[in-house]
């Protein structure tokens, strides 16, 4: 099977990957580079083995995962325009007005919760842009799992939250993302992190439990 960054143009990934390497140092540890570099990972496996009907753009592919977390609403910066900073970059950077923009609808339509507030309209894009599957499972694979329980402690900590508000966290969120994966490859590797994050819930109310406190039950 032919590598995916085979078929691509690499004049445009590699100053996009500066970019983002860039833009992300601003970030706390639980939305670094890291992660971006674990998401394009993870959105290269699926892309690669996963059908391509309807077809995927592998450049878009790769794109979106590099650039879904550029003006991210939680660290977005005064006078950034969240709906069309991607596009503009990409544009700048020699991509057409086309791909540009659909890179730009693919990151926009990645969000968690736009996804919980109108799933409809996540379908309705999946449809127009088959790729937003690929990265949106990828996405949310790394904030499951054993790298999920870290980020989560990281992102928590940042805001000076407490480790209660990080363990509510897995319950209010990360234990529904498994249910919510578009492509078979996400589904599997979903499944598998999140028996991780059940056992470490498992342990965390076992040894809690001593403090006399722990009013969050582990699942079953």
């Amino acid at each position: 099977m032919a590598s995916i960054d085979a078929v691509v143009d690499d004049s445009l990934i590699k100053p996009v990957t500066e970019y983002v390497e860039a833009y992300m140092a601003n970030y706390d540890g639980s939305h670094d580079f890291n992660h971006i570099q674990r998401v394009l990972g993870l959105a290269k496996h699926i892309h690669a083995h996963s059908p391509n009907t309807p077809q995927r753009d592998p450049q878009v592919v790769i794109l979106s995962a590099l650039l879904h977390d550029v003006g991210d609403k939680k660290y977005l910066k005064p006078g950034e325009d969240a709906s069309s900073l991607v596009k503009y970059l990409l544009i700048s950077y020699g991509a057409t007005e086309e791909l540009a923009g659909k890179v730009q609808a693919i990151c926009l339509g990645v969000s968690y919760s736009s996804e919980i507030k109108d799933p409809a309209r996540v379908q309705e894009l999946i449809k127009a842009y088959p790729e937003l599957a690929v990265v949106q499972d990828a996405d949310r694979l790394d904030a499951i799992g054993s790298i999920g329980i870290g980020r989560t402690f990281t992102f928590t900590g940042a805001r000076q939250a407490s480790m209660d508000n990080s363990i509510q966290h897995f319950h209010d969120k990360l234990l529904r993302l498994q249910t919510m994966m578009k492509t078979d490859v996400g589904r599997q590797l979903a499944e598998e992190r999140t028996q991780r994050m059940k056992e470490f819930l498992k342990w965390w109310g076992e040894e809690t439990a001593f403090s006399g406190t722990n009013a969050i039950p582990a699942p079953a």
